[in-house]
C-alpha cells in the first residue's frame, strides 16, 4: 500500500517547512512560497501555480529519504531564544546589507539604466524594500518581540501577562505578516525583472555584485520570514491562548 501523500492532509507549506527544511528545498525548486504564502496547502499552492501536485508530492516524499545532515532545530527553541536569534542573525544581516544594496542599485541604474531600463524599476523596488524593512524590524524589536518574551515568562512562571496596548498579539502579527508579503512581492518582481538574476553581456563588476547581493538577500529573507511566519508567530499565539 502506498504511503499517504503529504498534500492529502491539511498541513500547510509553512507547517511542512517548519518540520523539515528538506521539504522547503522542494518548495523552492517549484517556486512555491512557503514564507509569505505559507498558509496554503500543497494542493492549493500547486493549483495557483498550475503545477502537477502529484509530481510535487513525489518530490516531497523523496525528500524524506535525503540525508538530513545536521538541521538547525529552530522549532525546538524557546521563543525568547528564537526572537533573539532572528534579531542577532537576520535583522543584523539586513541592517548591514541594505546600505550596499541601495547604493549599488542606484549606481548600476545610473550607469546602465539607458540600455537596461528595467534597472530603474529595480532601483525603486530596492529603495522601497529598504524603507519597509527598516521600519518593520524596528516594530518587531521594540513592540512585538519584547511582548513575546513576556508571554514566555508568564507561561514559565504561570503568572498573568500584562495587557498590551495592541490587545491580542494577533494584531501586530497580522501587520508583520502583511509587511512580509509586501517585501516578498517586491523581491519576486525583482527576480522576474532580472530573469532569475541573469546578467546581461555588458554587465560590469558592480552589476554582477548587485545581482549576487540581491540573490543572497532574497535567500536570507526567505529563511528569516519562514522563522517568523511559520514558527515564532504561531507559537506566540498558542502561548497567548493558553494563558487566557
Amino acid at each position: 500500500m502506498s504511503k499517504k501523500l503529504t498534500g492529502q492532509n491539511d498541513e500547510t507549506l509553512g507547517e511542512l517547512a517548519a518540520k523539515d527544511l528538506r521539504k522547503a528545498q522542494v518548495f523552492k525548486k517549484y517556486g512555491l512560497d512557503f514564507c509569505c504564502g505559507g498558509k496554503k496547502t500543497v494542493k492549493e499552492a500547486c493549483a495557483e501555480k498550475g503545477l502537477d501536485v502529484t509530481k510535487v508530492e513525489q518530490d516531497l516524499q523523496q525528500a524524506d529519504q535525503l540525508p538530513a545532515g545536521r538541521p538547525v532545530p529552530y522549532g525546538d527553541w524557546s521563543l525568547d531564544f528564537l526572537a533573539d536569534y532572528i534579531v542577532n542573525t537576520h535583522h543584523s544581516y539586513v541592517a548591514k546589507t541594505l546600505p550596499d544594496l541601495t547604493a549599488y542599485a542606484d549606481k548600476v541604474m545610473r550607469v546602465h539604466g539607458g540600455s537596461h531600463p528595467e534597472l530603474v524599476r529595480i532601483n525603486a523596488l530596492v529603495q522601497a524594500i529598504d524603507a519597509e524593512l527598516t521600519a518593520h524590524m524596528a516594530k518587531e524589536e521594540i513592540v512585538l518581540f519584547p511582548y513575546v518574551k513576556e508571554l514566555v515568562k508568564a507561561k514559565k512562571h504561570t503568572s498573568p501577562v500584562q495587557a498590551a496596548h495592541f490587545g491580542t498579539v494577533q494584531n501586530p502579527i497580522n501587520m508583520m505578516e502583511m509587511e512580509h508579503e509586501m517585501v516578498g512581492k517586491n523581491l519576486e518582481e525583482i527576480r522576474t525583472l532580472t530573469n532569475n538574476y541573469q546578467l546581461p553581456q555588458d554587465a560590469c563588476a558592480s552589476y554582477s555584485f548587485l545581482f549576487k547581493l540581491l540573490q543572497q538577500f532574497e535567500e536570507d529573507l526567505h529563511l528569516h520570514i519562514h522563522l517568523e511566519n511559520n514558527i515564532l508567530f504561531p507559537k506566540a499565539l498558542k502561548i497567548e491562548r493558553q494563558l487566557n
